[in-house]
């Protein structure tokens, strides 16, 4: 229970609301285990004496201390809630936080859907353990101890036979328990899947419409479904024999109480109401047990997700400042690659980007065109230390990125990558969303300079038109548009457009170049495109090939030197390109 000992440290906050909660139930369980008492005393000395003022009294006693006992499991209700869901606040405040210092390389590992399940599911089960602690599972220990007590003072002999019992009980709760753990786990990576599969169908729902594929992600979540139920029903199943088992203990340890205690009765040792107290007591004695079976699988089930919760928390973000890192305040946007090598991986495969060697000046515009899984994306990625080269050093100004504090870096660097994401908000919002104090007159015209400013006009509520979630009711022409103006806005001294016109007809993509010289002229930019025509004027075009550049120049340069570049142009616009 290492893991969930850790989760529970978030409780410290409330410590206030806990103690009371547990005050409350401190007096619950002295309310409660002062009835059984009284019923001894009703029988034994009331009934057996026809003492109505006794039977009265002692019953007027009862009802007081089962409405007072109510009234303290209100207050502990309360406080355990408050408690509880603070530190459920709390723990997914800590889960949001560390996930925002991740790298590309932490979220490499631990996908969105993963992450989901674990900030909503995994947290519900560790919360609600939270309040079953402080409402149940707390009451059952000192239920335990004051019960035995009580009858230990009563009757030691009798006390015996409970005393045997409860350790067998015990021995069958703790294997169960360790059997549980891992049938768990598997429920939460089976509930990931079937998360994957749920988030892929509801984002991607129009191409699986587009492409009638609705038979074939319906089996896709059937599978995912079924595999969930099966693993959800054999531990259900294995709760639902201990739970008998030990209901069976319970009774086994009445029937001797009654019929050890029957034996005392006869022989004059004991009394009727001794034996009605006892088996009031027994139930109060092996509560702790019936919670403990009752509980097993919550328990078990908070465990696993508590290691699961701990591994978002415990890792560590893959890029970091270091201790002396330097603040960078004005930059000129001077990017030089320095024999970079890159893998997303350090398990012997493949360098993404290898020996990649080039200087962009400032205010330079760079082009990198390459086939598919060349390594354009991953070398631009490599600028704002999205992730670490592998061997070799990139610098900005003539600084190693990875002695650079990582803020003061990327806030001089504007960025439209390959998927256009907008969020939920007005179209204003998006667009300051790297600036979030720019001005109306700012924002206009980086939405001028990106195209946009007039789709956007023609909206009903212009620029207070509300984006829905990921941009739904925009086309991708439009949401490459305003991803564009988000990235100018920041009046960034390097620029990245990553394939960001794709979606943009050719005479759009025109203006949008044209906008950009005057704009930004001072900016160094990188662009990947598609279409050669988007870099024909660009200063410097990088080709890349396998990781490797194979030819740099300008346009001209390249005609004369470059066979792959040539075979690109007249692809599209060469002859090779007439029917494009």
């Amino acid at each position: 229970m290492s893991q969930l000992k850790r989760a529970f440290s978030y409780l410290k906050p409330y410590t206030k609301e806990a103690g009371l909660a547990m005050v409350f139930l401190g007096l619950v369980v002295m309310l409660d285990l002062s009835i059984p008492r009284m019923v001894q005393t009703l029988v034994d000395q009331g009934i057996a004496n026809q003492d109505m003022d006794l039977i009265l009294r002692t019953s007027l006693m009862m009802v007081g201390a089962s409405i007072l006992s109510a009234t303290m499991m209100i207050g502990n209700t309360v406080f355990a809630v408050r408690a509880s869901r603070g530190f459920e606040a709390d723990m997914r405040e800590a889960m949001f936080k560390k996930i925002q210092t991740f790298s590309f390389g932490n979220l490499d590992d631990l996908s969105s859907s993963q992450l989901l399940t674990r900030l909503t599911s995994d947290l519900n089960q560790i919360q609600r353990m939270v309040t079953m602690t402080l409402r149940i599972f707390t009451r059952a220990p000192i239920m335990m101890v004051g019960s035995l007590s009580i009858m230990w003072a009563t009757n030691p002999q009798l006390t015996k036979y409970v005393l045997l019992l409860m350790p067998i009980a015990g021995v069958f709760i703790t294997f169960f328990i360790r059997y549980l753990q891992p049938l768990f786990t598997r429920i939460q990576e089976k509930l990931d899947q079937l998360n994957q599969v749920l988030e892929e169908n509801l984002s991607g729902i129009r191409i699986v419409k587009a492409f009638v594929r609705r038979d074939y992600e319906g089996e896709r979540f059937n599978k995912a479904n079924t595999e969930l139920t099966e693993v959800s029903v054999k531990t259900n199943q294995l709760i639902g024999v201990l739970f008998p088992i030990v209901i069976l203990i319970m009774n086994l340890g009445i029937v001797a109480i009654i019929y050890f205690g029957g034996i005392q009765v006869v022989q004059g040792t004991t009394t009727v109401g001794t034996i009605m107290a006892f088996t009031n007591y027994i139930f109060s004695a092996m509560f702790p047990l019936m919670m403990l079976a009752m509980m097993a699988g919550q328990i078990s089930y908070a465990e696993a997700s508590a290691k699961r919760i701990m591994q978002v928390l415990d890792s560590e973000p893959e890029i970091q400042n270091k201790p002396e890192a330097v603040h960078l305040d004005d930059v000129t946007g001077r990017v030089e690659f320095q024999n970079v090598t890159f893998s997303y991986r350090d398990d012997g495969g493949d360098p993404v980007l290898r020996d990649v060697s080039f200087i962009a000046e400032p205010g330079e515009t760079v082009a990198i065109l390459g086939s598919t899984g060349s390594g354009k994306s991953s070398l631009i990625h490599l600028i704002s230390r999205f992730y670490d080269v592998s061997d070799g050093r990139v610098l900005v100004d003539d600084h190693d990125i990875r002695d650079v504090e990582i803020k003061s870096l990327r806030k001089h660097i504007g960025i439209s990558l390959q998927e256009a994401v907008l969020f939920s908000g007005t179209i204003r919002d998006n667009i300051r969303y790297g600036r979030p104090n720019a001005t109306e007159e700012e924002v206009v015209e980086a939405a001028n300079a990106a195209q946009a400013h007039e789709f956007i006009t023609g909206f009903p509520q212009g620029y207070d038109t509300t984006v829905g979630q990921r941009g739904v009711n925009l086309s991708g022409g439009q949401k490459q548009r305003l991803a564009i103006a988000r990235a100018l806005l920041v009046k960034p001294a390097i620029l990245i457009l990553d394939d960001s016109t794709s979606a943009v007809d050719v005479e759009t993509e025109t203006k949008i170049e044209e906008a950009l010289e005057e704009l930004i002229a001072d900016t160094t930019s990188f662009i990947i495109a598609q279409r050669i025509s988007t870099v024909l004027n660009a200063d410097k075009i990088l080709i890349l090939d396998e990781g490797r550049i194979v030819a740099e120049g300008n346009h001209t340069q390249l005609m004369d030197t470059s066979p792959i570049y040539r075979e690109i142009y007249d692809s599209q616009l060469g002859d090779g390109g007439a029917n494009q």
